[in-house]
């Protein structure tokens, strides 16, 4: 039986390899893949170097400022910088349009920066040609192109009843012309192989590269065994070409549109303008740490005489205005915080349900599932922006710690006086090393498995639900 299998396959390829137009479907999606793969793989490679050296520049220029009052260093601010990781050569996921940068800096939570000017406000735009929309959107128009023929062909040049009078049964036909089509995803499929394989070479995780190139050959038999079902129920190859290229654009197109206008219809996002309102009115509540006298923090004052049992801040061993400041950035980041979870647990939930029209798109859910296991999905972002946080308020909380134990409180209250006043507050730049280095990586492989196993599930339910219906469908074939 296998060997009739077989054979019927290697006769479907010497087939395509003397037709003009698999070999030229061929030769563009080559071209193509190449040029959009080297492409990215420059830019990624220049933009890791680039923020790279960005970041270690901005660590020096931070611990390299000279003596001075320590909340100037507060203001002064810091950057940190998302550095691509390796698989991002084949998916660059929501890099371009969430930024790669943010601005720290006391008592704000600046968003990132320097998002590509040009990047569309979604990830299903053509914006950016990569190597996953390649794999995404080109791969089955290629394999629609080749194979929408592969049995309603037979049926045409009435070869299919001497075929079938050969002991040869619709399930083996349809199996042979099945690994057929297989094959030639195997061919298209190299190209990605030799991709992770560079991100391997620079350190990527072989588990998240197999679990990718094993992503995107799942998807690619979803188009083999749909172009099959479509060739084997149809009757002739114009009305299968117009069924497969209808479902292409519906995939590719209009439920992933479909999908993002949904989430945002159904899981609305309130406007920035709003929010921050929201959000300024509590900070307002919590008080300004620079006015030490401010009735919020009277009764901080009482506790703090009460604890070292003095009846004036001037006798405190510690400087007033700077445990204020400390305790101030404090609750001010608690605020900021509850803020910033509850719009990253929106955008969350927004992009799950986005997500879940994997079930009515495979492209929805490869998509999905490279973002995941490339590391350049939403939840990476979100990690970054609470990794960068912590950065904050770690470097504004040490330096306000030098402020409440070794800047003296009436030093501290004089320094507007005159110039040599504000000489003594300066402190020592040996003090600016409560900066932390941030070096921001892709999570663990298996953490990006884990997310990503929705898509494989729906891309798996994809596959044995056509391939079910291939085998009904095979075991009906008449001439």
């Amino acid at each position: 039986m296998m060997n009739s299998v077989f054979s019927i396959a290697r006769e479907e390829w010497r087939l395509w390899l003397r037709s003009r137009l698999a070999l030229s479907a061929l030769l563009v999606f080559a071209l193509l893949l190449t040029a959009t793969s080297t492409l990215i793989a420059l830019r990624m490679s220049a933009e890791h170097q680039q923020r790279t050296e960005q970041q270690a520049l901005a660590e020096e220029t931070f611990l390299s400022q000279p003596d001075r009052h320590p909340h100037r260093m507060v203001h002064y601010g810091h950057y940190v910088f998302r550095v691509p990781p390796p698989l991002s050569v084949v998916d660059p996921g929501v890099d371009a349009v969430t930024g790669q940068s943010i601005f720290l800096e006391g008592h704000r939570q600046n968003t990132a920066m320097f998002a590509d000017a040009g990047a569309s406000a979604n990830i299903g735009s053509f914006e950016a040609l990569n190597a996953a929309l390649v794999y995404q959107l080109f791969v089955p128009l290629l394999l629609i192109a080749i194979g929408h023929g592969l049995i309603v062909r037979e049926r045409e040049e009435n070869t299919l009843a001497p075929l079938l009078a050969q002991n040869v049964t619709g399930v083996m036909l349809c199996l042979g012309k099945w690994i057929a089509l297989a094959g030639v995803t195997l061919v298209l499929l190299l190209p990605l192989f030799v991709m992770t394989a560079v991100a391997v070479a620079r350190g990527e995780s072989l588990l998240a590269s197999a679990g990718l190139i094993g992503i995107y050959a799942l998807y690619s038999l979803v188009w083999c065994s749909l172009i099959l079902l479509v060739s084997a129920l149809v009757r002739s190859r114009g009305l299968g070409l117009g069924i497969l290229a209808l479902f292409w654009l519906g995939a590719v197109l209009i439920v992933p549109r479909s999908a993002v206008e949904t989430a945002s219809s159904v899981m609305p996002a309130e406007g920035k303008l709003e929010a921050d309102l929201r959000m300024q009115a509590d900070l307002r509540e919590v008080g300004d740490g620079h006015y030490a006298g401010a009735p919020e923090f009277m009764q901080l004052q009482a506790n703090l005489l009460a604890q070292y049992d003095v009846e004036r801040v001037e006798d405190l061993p510690v400087n007033f205005r700077g445990v204020v400041a400390e305790v101030n950035e404090a609750d001010l980041t608690e605020v900021m915080n509850r803020y910033a979870e509850e719009r990253m647990a929106l955008e969350a939930r927004q992009a799950r349900f986005a997500e879940s029209f994997g079930w009515l798109s495979p492209v929805v859910a490869v998509s999905a599932g490279s973002r995941a296991l490339s590391g350049t999905d939403l939840a990476t972002h979100h990690r970054f922006l609470r990794e960068a946080e912590a950065v904050r308020f770690d470097f504004v909380q040490g330096l306000n710690r030098v402020h409440v134990e070794q800047l003296d409180y009436i030093i501290d209250i004089n320094r507007s006086n005159d110039t040599a006043s504000e000489r003594r507050t300066r402190m020592s730049a040996e003090n600016w090393n409560v900066l932390d280095e941030f070096n921001f990586q892709a999570a663990p492989a298996t953490e990006r498995l884990t997310r990503a196993t929705p898509a494989l599930t729906m891309l798996s339910a994809w596959f044995l639900l056509l391939t079910a219906g291939g085998i009904f469908v095979s075991r009906r074939i008449r001439p």
